[in-house]
């Protein structure tokens, strides 16, 4: 199977919805309990591109409208001092994990942070995800904390580790304007 990683489109929405809900449903890594419906990806696609933050898709090739795995990233925290980090999102369709999608679609979703002004990007990972983390650290991201039974899920609590990437090192920050 070839792969092609793009940008996001309206049609890509119950493609994306679906990996989402899957990952509601049966993982825990999204903390929400409820799955959500097609207006709900609607309004996060439109908040997204409204900010112009990236949202990428992954496909097959041979059959471009079938979404096989989804990037993407959003404000880390809604206060003016924060407006240099961004925490990032990555999920693949639970038939395609395993085969290499993640790192495909974050290498460009990095790149896209780096040259839109940002500085950190953060990934919030459920501790127990060894795959994330390691997919993380080979990427360039760094162990910055851990935070015991700060959620809760199926029933038991669940910790939070926190890793950053710097994109710009040495940028200086831009001042408000």
């Amino acid at each position: 199977m070839t792969y092609l990683i793009r940008d996001a489109v309206s049609a890509d929405l119950p493609g994306i919805r679906d990996i989402y809900n899957d990952a509601v449903l049966n993982t825990t890594a999204i903390w929400n309990e409820q799955p959500v419906d097609l207006a709900n990806r609607q309004a996060w696609f439109d908040a997204r591109q409204a900010q112009h933050y990236p949202i990428l898709v992954a496909v097959d090739v041979a059959d471009t409208t079938q979404v096989l795995g989804y990037a993407s990233f959003g404000d880390w925290r809604p206060f003016e001092g924060f407006r240099h980090t961004i925490e990032h999102s990555v999920y693949i369709r639970s038939d395609q994990r395993g085969k290499g999608l993640a790192p495909l679609l974050m290498q460009p979703l990095i790149e896209r942070a780096r040259h839109s002004d940002k500085h950190v990007m953060v990934a919030a990972i459920e501790s127990g995800n060894s795959a994330s983390i390691r997919l993380h650290e080979r990427l360039g991201f760094t162990l910055n904390g851990h935070m015991p039974q700060v959620g809760v899920k199926f029933g038991r609590w669940l910790d939070l580790t926190f890793m950053q990437l710097i994109l710009n090192p040495g940028a200086t920050p831009r001042s408000l304007e």
